[in-house]
Order: C-alpha cells, then structure tokens, then sequence
C-alpha cells in the first residue's frame, strides 16, 4: 500500500559532491540519529493525541488534528521494524509536506538543525540495515554519529514496505 499519491517525485536535497551546505532537522528512533530535509519540515510538535483509525496499517499510527487539518501520523519506529517505545514514553511529531499533503511522523526526540556539507555525505553502506537502507538516501559521519538522511517518500511508500526485508 501505497499511501504517497503515485508518481510522486522525493524532494530529498541529496549532497552528491557539490559542496553546498545543506540543512537537515535531526531526530532520534531508538536511539539512531537521522536527518530530514529541513524544507520539507513544516512543524515540530510534543505529544498529540492521536486517533486511531480502523483497519490502517500497522505503520499508520492514526490521525491528529493540527490547526483544522487532519494529519496522518506515522508511526516510524513501527516503519522501521523497531521495538515498540516504553509504556507511558509519548512521542513528538514532525509533521512533513509530502506531494501536497502532510504527515506526522512521531519520533522519540528532536534534536537541532544540522546544516552538512558533502564533506561528511557517503552513499548508503552495505552495512546499513536493509529496513534503514530501504528508506534512505545516505548518510553522514558525525563525530562518534551517524546520521542517516531519511527520505520522506520513500518512508511514505508503503508499496516499497521492509516487510519483505
């Protein structure tokens, strides 16, 4: 299933080598850095409380209603094949604007923009889980980190799901 409108294009700014600084917004799942582009970021919230909606995937946490908006929350951890969080810890949500619509994604923590250059950037690792690997456009070698550079319409793309990982 598929729940980004097909042939929707990834905006993923990807640093390939061009020396241009680029900005991500770092967020924490079970512990793992992971980078989003910043423009596709279009607000950073504490906990909601969510809707659950029958008979979604088990990725599809529910709904929220962000200023009269309903927004479908994503839960990543679940997208990931993670461990669910502890009892009572709630999740932030970043909510993201994929083909038009918007998205909650709920994560453990958010961190701060980070703004790279290509210095740092290498393509996906053969190492790289291959439910991480799925999602990803790269990642960057911090100092003792590593963020991994989600990409949202990848994340999104239910059709491309891990389950056959």
């Amino acid at each position: 299933m598929s729940i980004v409108p097909a042939g929707t294009q990834s905006r993923q700014v990807q640093a390939l080598g061009d020396g241009q600084s680029h900005d991500y917004v770092s967020i924490f799942i079970a512990g793992q850095m992971f980078g989003i582009p910043v423009l596709q970021v279009q607000d950073v919230l504490g906990p909601q409380r969510i809707t659950r909606i029958p008979l979604a995937p088990p990725e599809v946490a529910g709904s929220l209603n962000l200023r009269g908006r309903i927004v479908t929350a994503i839960d990543v951890r679940t997208r990931l094949k993670l461990p669910k969080n502890a009892e009572g810890k709630e999740s932030m949500s970043v909510v993201v604007d994929q083909g038009g619509e918007q998205y909650s994604l709920l994560v453990d923590n958010v961190g701060e923009v980070l703004s790279l250059t290509s210095g740092t950037y290498e393509r996906n690792p053969a190492t790289l889980d291959s439910a991480w690997r799925d999602v990803s456009n790269g990642i960057h070698r911090l100092d003792g980190n590593l963020l991994i550079i989600l990409d949202v319409a990848r994340l999104l793309d239910f059709a491309t799901s891990v389950d056959a990982a």
